[in-house]
């Protein structure tokens, strides 16, 4: 009897452990996918970050061509 139930809390011992395995595994692909998703925040930050400089110089230039031209209000 008892080599029964030492047999059985084995195999349970081993599901548990399979299971931790693939939990594992799991948590590394959703570990991957974040660091991902990060840099790809990341590049979409930089790339707004650019074009709200150019959009800057933009307005930079807009407001001399006014100046040159008295095309504003006092």
């Amino acid at each position: 009897m008892t080599d029964d139930v030492a047999h059985l809390m084995l195999e349970h011992l081993k599901a548990l452990r399979s299971g931790q395995q693939e939990i594992r595994l799991e948590l590394m692909d959703i570990k991957s996918r974040l660091t991902s998703l990060e840099v790809h925040v990341g590049e979409l930050a930089t790339q707004y970050a650019g074009q709200s400089a150019r959009l800057d110089r933009v307005e930079e230039r807009l407001a001399r061509i006014e100046r040159r031209l008295d095309l504003v209000e006092a």
